[in-house]
Formats: structure tokens, sequence, C-alpha cells
């Protein structure tokens, strides 16, 4: 039966590139499969393996699964190294927190509203609306605080040992701080801030750039 894991994702996705650097930081290789979720038409590869239309999608041994997070912890089952999910129950418990807060009230006002009005947008010539960015960096102030304080607590985003968390969450900041107000603002948050500085250095996070892509 074929091992080969495939990666189906678009390139810009910060989703598709948490499971990029997943598997760079658990030494596993895909075969990457290039899908657009925001067609017109839709992409008959996204249509054939998830009725969401939704990236990414992981192929292995004949299994489909979806869902970046049950990516990650899958994929972290075939990790040969170090496992990336903490065996302490508190650091776990943290990891899923960090994943939670992200994927539920970072998402929108990080990626959606600030960096594709901030930047994606105008990147590509396409109508930028200067109100979401304001909206956005607005709903982002709470997001950025939880995460400053889980940051200083130290049981995550810790820059000694990273984790499933880091992972999900560096994509993101790296797009906010696209947008230079999005920079202005995560400076106000000293230890989220520290995390960065080392997180952004990363190469797993440097290699899978969109923007420099191969």
């Amino acid at each position: 039966m074929d091992d080969q894991l495939t990666l189906i994702g678009f390139r810009y996705s910060v989703y598709t590139r948490i499971v990029r650097m997943a598997l760079i930081e658990m030494g596993l290789k895909a075969v990457y499969v290039e899908a657009n979720p925001f067609a017109v038409e839709r992409d008959p590869i996204l249509t054939e393996h998830t009725p969401f239309h939704r990236v990414p999608v992981l192929r292995h041994r004949g299994f489909t699964l979806t869902e970046t997070t049950a990516i990650t912890r899958y994929l972290d089952t075939l990790n040969a190294g170090s496992s990336l999910a903490p065996k302490d129950a508190m650091a776990q418990a943290r990891m899923m927190q960090v994943i939670g807060i992200i994927d539920a009230y970072g998402y929108q006002p990080l990626v959606r509203q600030v960096f594709s009005h901030g930047f994606y947008r105008p990147h590509f010539d396409e109508a930028a609306d200067p109100s979401q960015i304001t909206a956005g960096l607005e709903a982002a102030r709470l997001v950025l605080s939880s995460l400053d304080r889980i940051a200083d607590e130290g049981i995550q985003l810790n820059c000694k040992q990273i984790s499933l968390a880091d992972i999900h969450l560096a994509p993101m900041i790296a797009y906010f701080v696209q947008v230079p107000k999005g920079a202005v603002l995560l400076a106000r948050y000293p230890a989220l801030s520290k995390w960065w500085n080392v997180l952004s250095k990363r190469p797993s996070l440097l290699a899978t750039n969109p923007f420099t892509l191969a």
C-alpha cells in the first residue's frame, strides 16, 4: 500500500502553511498539490476530497483527513522524532487552548481582516477596505493580550520547546505583521513579542513563506 503523504493546499493559506511547517519540524515529506478554495468555479480536486471545499487536505494510505489540527496531530503520530504535543497535562491543555483561541478568535481579525486588506489584496491589485483593517486591529487586541498572558506564564509559547501551538500561531502572526499597524500593535505585548522574535527566525517558517516559495 502506498505510504506516500499527499498534502492538498493553497499556497497563501495560513492553514496550509501550518501543515507545511509541521512536516518540516517532524522530518516528514509530502507530495504537494495546489488547489484554490476561492476559485469562482469549484476546484475539482477539493470537490473530490472534501464537502467543505477548504484546505488543507491530507491523503495517506487511502485515508483522507481534513481540519488542520486533526492533520497535525495525525502527523505527530507518524513523527519518528520528539512529539510536538507535550505529555504534561497542563502543557497539553495550554497547547490546545492556544490553538482554539487562534481558530475561534484570531484568524478572522489577524488574517482575513488586517492581512487581507492591508497587504494581500493590495499586493495583487485587488480592492481593499480600510475599515476592515481598523475593525481587525481592534478585535486583535483581546486575542493578542490573551496569548501574551499565556506566553508570559511560560507553559506554552515559551521559546524553549516548540509545540503544535507555536506552529499554529506563527503563520498567523507572520501575516499580521506584514501590515505596519499590525507590527506596532504586536509590540505592545512584551511576552508575545519575545516569542515572535524567536519564532520569526524559525527555519520551518522561513522555508514556507508563500511569497518566496519556488
